[in-house]
């Protein structure tokens, strides 16, 4: 068994793609390769709890990149602590059942607060006017200072918005290296999001997304070297798992558009301009990517007729009830009582409004916290306004909804035989795969 244990997070890796990556191919050449298949939703924050947990959305209740508090009446997107987690993950079980094996965690979402020995994930301080401290959350608390001092801060304005790029990643390489070389974790669990940009703005097989992809391999070969370094003769076993593939879209729909046309969803002012109510709306949709749940204040004549609503969308594949759909594994109290899915060449966007002289002052900023759901037109900027623009259709690539076919499957790689069976593996199976290499 291996004593050292990489484990690569990367979204919108396709199996086609690593042809594409030198340092990549090269260091799992002489491994295991198989398809993996994203659960549903296939978006990050719950594809990456099913990886580090083993279990579904329904038994780990992250069942979106963000959540509808009932009882606050709040909606919270992308700002919740490691305890939204409801089962235990990697580093927690390996505390319990591998003595003196220790654990990084490098720049996963909800990891802040998490169980590992060592953690850098971003976590920036909103200021009252508005602007931002960019700074993350590390243990030990230290770290992020003697980060600093070494790579200057994290570029959290190139890790989303309109200059997304590889510098945000290329910070991650170099502070996981420097964390590799003094720490010697035992599993270190690294996401590099760069293929996220580029694929979703342009399309998967743009020119552009073709360029990502060099981009990224060019760090994973620093990366690689670094922790060769770093680990000397103690050769680490590398595995590298796509979280989701991006598919293309030439289509978007508005959930809540029509759900306020059908009188259904509630607006009221706020110091943003008009926002969805929740508390008076009998529906309204979180929407995330290629999927979104609907939320339903009212008896069950009320969920039918806003079932009935969506399912006149073009754009969705179906509106289900998620306790009597196995198989989507939604099954959990923070579901909606809905759940919207996507076709596979549409997506779907926040927007209530037609007009867009209605839209609230925060849809033309990156505000990922404020706005109730995911919005990918932050990847794009309006020169006429400044500001992020309100075409939805500007959108070339989704994910999230269950792929037609294997080419929309993403890979699971290993750097040496015998870690998995070649064949069709769930992302679910890849917490079971890290552990059997610690004897567990």
């Amino acid at each position: 068994m291996p004593e050292y244990v990489i484990l690569l997070s990367i979204p919108g890796l396709r199996g086609s793609d690593v042809a594409a990556m030198p340092r990549l191919r090269s260091l799992m050449e002489q491994g295991d390769r198989a398809e993996l298949a994203s659960s549903f939703p296939a978006v990050t924050c719950p594809v990456q709890a099913n990886m580090t947990t083993g279990v579904p959305p329904s038994d780990h209740g992250v069942v979106a990149n963000g959540f509808y508090w009932r009882d606050r009446q709040a909606v919270e997107m992308w700002t919740a602590p490691n305890g939204c987690i409801q089962r235990p993950q990697l580093w927690d079980i390996l505390h319990k059942q591998a003595r003196g094996v220790t654990s990084a965690v490098w720049f996963p979402l909800h990891a802040k607060e998490c169980g590992a020995d060592y953690v850098c994930t971003p976590a920036p301080i909103h200021n009252p006017d508005g602007s931002e401290s960019l700074w993350c959350y590390t243990k030990p608390a230290a770290l992020y200072g003697e980060l600093v001092d070494e790579l200057g801060h994290f570029p959290l304005q190139h890790f989303w918005g309109p200059i997304a790029n590889i510098k945000s990643t290329a910070w991650i390489v170099s502070s996981a290296i420097r964390a590799a070389e003094r720490f010697r974790p035992n599993l270190f669990y690294m996401y590099l999001p760069h293929l996220d940009y580029a694929a979703q703005k342009h399309g998967p097989d743009s020119p552009e997304a073709m360029a990502a992809l060099g981009e990224l391999d060019g760090e994973v070969g620093r990366l690689i070297d670094g922790c060769a370094a770093a680990y000397g003769p103690s050769e680490p076993l590398w595995i590298a798992a796509s979280e989701y593939v991006i598919s293309p879209v030439s289509h978007v729909c508005y959930p809540n558009r029509a759900l306020r046309e059908a009188g259904l969803l509630t607006l009221k002012e706020s110091d943003q301009g008009l926002v969805i109510d929740h508390a008076a709306s009998a529906a309204w949709a979180l929407v995330d990517h290629q999927c979104s749940h609907v939320f339903v204040n009212g008896d069950a004549a009320t969920i039918d007729r806003a079932a009935d609503v969506l399912r006149r969308l073009d754009g969705l594949a179906e509106v289900v009830d998620p306790r009597s759909a196995p198989q989507y594994d939604l099954n959990h109290a923070r579901s909606g009582e809905l759940v919207a899915v996507s076709a596979p060449h549409s997506w779907q966007a926040y927007y209530w409004w037609a007009d867009d002289a209605e839209a609230p002052r925060f849809a033309r900023t990156v505000d990922i916290h404020r706005k109730p759901g995911y919005d990918p037109v932050e990847l794009f900027f309006d020169p006429a306004t400044r500001g992020i623009p309100l075409d939805a259709t500007l959108v070339r690539g989704s994910h999230g909804a269950p792929p037609l076919d294997a080419a929309q499957r993403g890979v699971l790689l290993s750097s040496q035989r015998g870690v998995f069976v070649e064949g069709p593996t769930a992302d679910t199976d890849v917490a079971d795969i890290v552990l059997r290499q610690f004897g567990i």
